[in-house]
């Protein structure tokens, strides 16, 4: 089924990013709303759906059997998934579908209204309690005898929808070889039920990637992060991310659950508080300029779909929405889509002298264009002659509005000093440098201006300008 215009996605011909059929380069801007199916109506799930499309996001990741009870509490209209069993377990062999508004009816609403909206769905087939509990509610009710079968009963169900990919796992731990062999089973029901036609991916527990267990199974077409929400001083997403994008085979990366807006720290708010905007912002720019083809952005009232506010949900997931962590990255979409392509690569040499710790920056360098990342705005030194131009432009982007500031031209040679328009926690600021090759009477001009000085351009310069 096709709606909207939407294209399946596939994987690049250079295994770094994901594409549309047609060739295009996407950009995954995901939202966590792992409770979607379960916990909202038809009218609630919509209101989301606007919101998000509207704030710039493509994908949304969802859960079929989720998380809280999804499997034994009905869902927002009163229906569960399946029926039960000889044992009185719900059945995974037995989706139920009777009537109206059956669960698998609401999943399809959703699905479809999301497709309506340009949205793509990383959809779950399950939360991982199902298959391994370890903690949480479960029950498990999948085993190595109905693995497949589900999985090729959800493939087959879904198979003509463009806009979904699959995500299995769903941070848990494989710790035995049973998990390993039921993950893999019901990867092979996908595959079987819709004839191979989506992406396939796994979603890991915190702190780990799904290249520890699953980099080099065939079906595992893109590798998924969880930079997790257990780190206080820094963000970890660019050391993942690019321990991930050096191996082999080669595979697109991205951190499909950093740490969540207003989540507690450390899972503890009375002894850490909660991450901000600041916290994600930062996690999704070293993500994406240390390799990821995307990123995944969280609000801890959003992905559990919360009703009524709390100690651990501090709000509803209505009055989440427009938080400002996610009014903002819409503005890293813009900025990556504008400013680089297919041969975005991570280019940590574009930072002369980088910091350790909270002030460590990312650099990602495309052809005659480089994005350098300073979460708290402190001064650094470029290396200009890296982009191989006479001439550069730079301009400091705004994380936080998404504005541009002309930063001046520079001879495209040596190392220079860029201060950031302004500097502390929450004051995070992306240098985008832009080659110009300095031809014809503009390129005279300016060579002229700079009176060809050779010392312009190095480090130490007062100023770091010509």
């Amino acid at each position: 089924m096709t709606v909207n215009g939407m294209q399946r996605l596939r994987v690049s011909g250079n295994n770094r990013f994901l594409e549309r059929g047609d060739g295009t380069l996407f950009f995954w801007l995901g939202d966590t709303a792992w409770e979607l199916f379960h916990r909202l109506d038809r009218d609630e799930a919509k209101r989301y759906l606007v919101n998000r499309a509207g704030l710039g996001f493509n994908v949304i990741q969802a859960v079929a059997l989720a998380e809280f009870e999804g499997a034994t509490t009905p869902n927002a209209h009163g229906r569960l998934p399946f029926k039960a069993g000889a044992d009185g377990m719900p059945d995974p062999l037995r989706p139920d579908m009777d009537g109206p508004y059956s669960y698998w009816d609401h999943v399809d609403y959703i699905v479809d209204a999301a497709a309506e909206l340009g949205l793509y769905v990383a959809l779950l087939p399950t939360w991982g309690d199902k298959f391994h509990q370890a903690f949480g509610f479960g029950p498990e009710i999948l085993n190595l005898s109905n693995a497949r079968a589900y999985g090729e009963w959800i493939g087959a169900r879904y198979r003509d929808r463009a806009n979904i990919v699959w995500v299995l796992g769903g941070d848990r731990w494989l710790t035995t070889r049973t998990h390993f062999d039921l993950v893999n089973e019901m990867a092979e029901g996908l595959a079987a039920g819709d004839d191979g036609s989506h992406l396939m991916t796994f979603h890991p527990p915190g702190g780990q990637t799904s290249s520890t267990f699953m980099h080099r199974e065939p079906w595992l077409d893109f590798n998924m992060i969880q930079s997790g929400h257990r780190h206080l001083g820094e963000r970890q997403s660019d050391r993942l991310v690019a321990a991930d994008y050096a191996r082999t085979p080669v595979k697109p990366v991205l951190d499909g659950e950093p740490c969540y807006e207003d989540h507690p720290r450390d899972h503890d708010a009375e002894k850490n508080g909660y991450f901000d905007a600041a916290d994600v912002r930062t996690a999704a720019y070293y993500a994406v300029l240390s390799g990821a083809f995307g990123h995944t952005y969280g609000h801890n009232s959003v992905w559990s779909m919360a009703k009524e506010a709390g100690d651990r949900f501090i709000m509803t997931w209505e009055q989440a929405l427009d938080r400002p962590g996610a009014m903002q990255m819409g503005h890293l979409r813009n900025l990556i889509e504008t400013r680089t392509g297919p041969g975005r690569m991570p280019d940590p040499a574009m930072i002369e002298g980088n910091r350790s710790g909270a002030n460590r920056m990312a650099a990602s360098r495309d052809a005659g264009c480089a994005l350098l990342y300073s979460p708290n705005g402190i001064p650094f030194y470029a290396a200009l002659d890296r982009l191989e131009a006479g001439l550069v432009r730079a301009s400091w982007s705004d994380p936080r509005s998404g504005g541009m500031t002309d930063a001046g031209e520079y001879r495209g040679k040596g190392t220079w000093l860029f201060v950031p328009p302004s500097s502390g926690r929450g004051e995070d600021w992306v240098l985008v440098l832009e080659a110009d090759p300095l031809d014809g009477e503009e390129g005279s001009r300016i060579r002229e201006g700079m009176n060809g000085s050779e010392e312009c351009g190095k480090r130490g310069n007062e100023d770091g300008r010509s």
